[in-house]
C-alpha cells in the first residue's frame, strides 16, 4: 500500500508528518508493507492550486487525512485505508 503524502520542501508541518509516519512505521503501529510517496505540489500547478494552504496531505484512493493530525489520527486512518 502506497500513501501519498503532499508537501513541499521547507515546510515544517510536513517534515512532523513524515516524522509521525516514520515513528509509526517503526513502532509497527501499521502494517510494514505501507510505503510513503512524497509529493512536492511545487512541481504541479493544480497541485499547489488544491493544497498550497493545507498542507501537509496524505492521500490513498483519493480519500485524504488533512493537518492537522496526531499520532493515534494517522495510525487509525492508515488502519481504515489498508482494509478498504
Amino acid at each position: 500500500m502506497k500513501v501519498k503524502l503532499f508537501s513541499t520542501d521547507g515546510c515544517h508541518l510536513c517534515e512532523q508528518a513524515i516524522g509521525m509516519f516514520y515513528y509509526a512505521k517503526q513502532q509497527s503501529l501499521f502494517d510494514d508493507s505501507v510505503e510513503l510517496e512524497m509529493i512536492d505540489i511545487v512541481s504541479d500547478e493544480q497541485l499547489t492550486e488544491k493544497y498550497g494552504h493545507s498542507i501537509p496531505v496524505l492521500q490513498y484512493d483519493q480519500r485524504e487525512l488533512n493537518w492537522p493530525f496526531e499520532l493515534e489520527e494517522l495510525v487509525e486512518w492508515i488502519k481504515a485505508q489498508s482494509k478498504n
